[in-house]
């Protein structure tokens, strides 16, 4: 597997025992051991923030407002943090799945679906606050120094993608990326980011109360077990009753006083709750897709494109359906259509090129697929580059297309390493 250019020269500093120093946690005060600089934190979450956006689920554009929203608050609770001069980012993802998450260096993440447990600005600034206490007292950082003392310098991670096609087929550095989301945080990680969290939001202007208010929600929401937020919000944050008791005492050492602005948040999400419906609709053709129902998972994606004709999403939607029916061409239309609407999503543009590399359109197909890699480096991308280099005769390319998929231990892996052994190279 290759590894990043920041993360080779980190192992290598560890194996020399250049970086091993100690150092007091700019948010705790507490002495570490640290084995990354801060400009190293910086340069990990802008080399990871954009791939791993496009693994979970792709920037929510429909309304951007609603992310310069989000930005917004984030912005405000960030200056009231321990490092504010990190260059801190706020994004909507555009997931169903009820999560958030930060990497190093302030880059921080909310999906819709998690938006829409929120009843006020104030439990949406706990929520920010939180993962801004993740960046800021590098525990991000920390998890990927423990994987390299372990590893010896070689941050072994699978990718984690909520689009379950396409689990464990990144590859590249963006592969390496996920594992700075994907690892459950310790319990003393969690009670520092609520409480500093509690301390940033409220300093912000917040009524602290939204930090337990969110912690009780969390609870309810766990002990009925959604499935959704089992994969979500619980797997890396798990919610207990100890973090709902410190959040109230929390709260009552710093005063119950602040804003909660719910009309304010409400006015932000009025777009989302509206086309709610539609992604429900949405959600509930994939089942059908994935029941081999496709007939009905048409009819409900047609009913949920009606109702929101500029996402981009539910074209790529139907796009899967003709595709499960063996109507590439109609299948296409759509992707095509779906990649119009919204160009920055890695996946219209896999699929396009998929389709025409396999009908051997390969000068169509070339462009959509080096479009897909610039988003989201993916083993089915490299394979069908691979075919297509192939074809025309460029050996070398080709060689180096198919190398770059057999990394994954996918479908495609699978078949770059039987084309390289058909090429001479097992």
């Amino acid at each position: 597997m290759a590894i990043a250019p920041h993360l080779r020269l980190i192992g290598l500093a560890l194996l020399l025992g250049l970086l091993s120093a100690c150092a007091v946690n700019p948010v705790t005060g507490e002495r570490e051991f640290r084995l990354v600089s801060e400009s190293q934190e910086i340069a990990m979450g802008e080399q990871n923030y954009a791939p791993l956006r496009q693994m979970q689920g792709g920037d929510y554009q429909v309304d951007p407002a609603l992310s310069d929203y989000v930005n917004e608050v984030g912005q405000r609770v960030a200056r009231e943090s321990d490092r504010p001069d990190l260059p801190y980012e706020f994004v909507v993802i555009h997931s169903d799945v009820p999560n958030a998450w930060a990497l190093p260096g302030g880059k921080i993440a909310i999906n819709r679906g998690l938006l829409m447990e929120f009843e006020s600005e104030a439990e949406l600034a706990a929520v920010l606050g939180h993962e801004i206490v993740h960046s800021a007292a590098r525990h991000s950082a920390q998890q990927m120094e423990r994987q390299l003392v372990l590893q010896a310098g070689v941050l072994a991670v699978a990718a984690a993608s909520s689009d379950s096609r396409y689990a464990g087929a990144i590859v590249g550095s963006a592969a390496l990326g996920a594992g700075l989301i994907g690892q459950r945080y310790s319990r003393s990680a969690e009670l520092e980011a609520d409480l500093y969290g509690t301390r940033y939001m409220h300093a912000a202007g917040y009524h602290p109360d939204g930090s337990v208010k969110l912690m009780e929600r969390f609870m309810a929401l766990s002990e009925g077990r959604r499935e959704n937020w089992l994969e979500g919000m619980f797997a890396s944050h798990p919610p207990s009753q100890e973090r709902v008791r410190a959040n109230q005492e929390t709260a009552e050492r710093l005063g119950r006083e602040g804003e909660w602005h719910r009309d304010r948040f409400e006015q932000a999400m009025k777009t989302l709750r509206t086309h709610a419906p539609a992604y429900e609709l949405a959600q509930q053709a994939r089942e059908k897709l994935q029941a081999d129902k496709p007939d009905e998972a048409m009819a409900l994606a047609r009913k949920a494109q009606s109702q929101v004709p500029e996402e981009a999403r539910f074209r790529g939607l139907m796009g899967d359906i003709y595709r499960s029916r063996g109507n590439e061409e109609e299948a296409l239309t759509h992707y095509r259509q779906a990649a119009n609407l919204e160009d920055g999503y890695f996946q219209h543009h896999l699929m396009i090129g998929m389709l025409r590399e396999s009908k051997g359109e390969d000068d169509e197909a070339r462009q959509a697929l080096k479009r897909s890699i610039d988003l989201l480096p993916t083993a089915p991308a490299h394979l069908h580059l691979g075919h297509i280099e192939r074809r025309a005769g460029n050996r070398e390319a080709a060689i180096q297309h198919y190398q770059t998929a057999a990394q994954s231990d996918s479908e495609a892996g699978r078949q770059a390493r039987s084309a390289l052994e058909e090429m001479g190279l097992g």
